[in-house]
């Protein structure tokens, strides 16, 4: 691509071939997936109740936002990332840094929502060969949420406690 097909209207610099790479990536695992499921005879679920759906979206929320925001993950990000700003509840706020594949891939693991797709693909990956291992890990992650809320709301009336 040439400097110019790399620009969007407003002059920024947009990783646009490391973007087609890592979506190339995740349909590649997708597609892998697939393959082996087949071969392996698993038999996926015809349905996925609701109780399953809230399950692995609250999990998704939280593996992405640990993934991404966590100050502790931050070892992960860090060779892709730079540090902008600090935010709320011990959560950090990253930009992709680099140029290419590099800044690709910073700007999908500093972006929870963006994260979130990944993350969704390889819970229901293990829920649809595992289920009782895929709900185990989701349980895991959800319960976490759950202490989250509750850490806010123990401050919450900490504060107004206080006042």
């Amino acid at each position: 691509m040439t400097d110019v097909e790399q620009r969007y209207a407003d002059g920024e610099e947009t990783p646009l071939v490391g973007y087609a790479t890592l979506a190339a990536t995740f349909a590649a695992g997708v597609g892998a997936f697939a393959v082996t499921v087949r071969r392996r005879g698993v038999r996926l679920p015809d349905t996925v109740p609701a109780w399953d759906v809230a399950l692995l979206g609250t999990a998704t929320f939280k593996a992405s936002r640990l993934l991404t925001k966590d100050k502790v993950t931050s070892f992960l990000r860090a060779p892709f990332t730079r540090r902008e700003r600090e935010g709320n509840a011990n959560e950090v706020m990253d930009a992709g840094r680099g140029t290419g594949l590099r800044r690709a891939v910073g700007d999908l693991i500093s972006c929870p929502f963006c994260t979130s797709a990944w993350v969704a693909g390889g819970l229901v990956g293990t829920y649809a060969v595992a289920p009782r291992a895929g709900r185990l890990v989701c349980a895991g992650l959800s319960a976490v949420v759950v202490s989250d809320w509750l850490q806010y709301a123990w401050s919450l009336t900490a504060q107004k406690a206080e006042e």
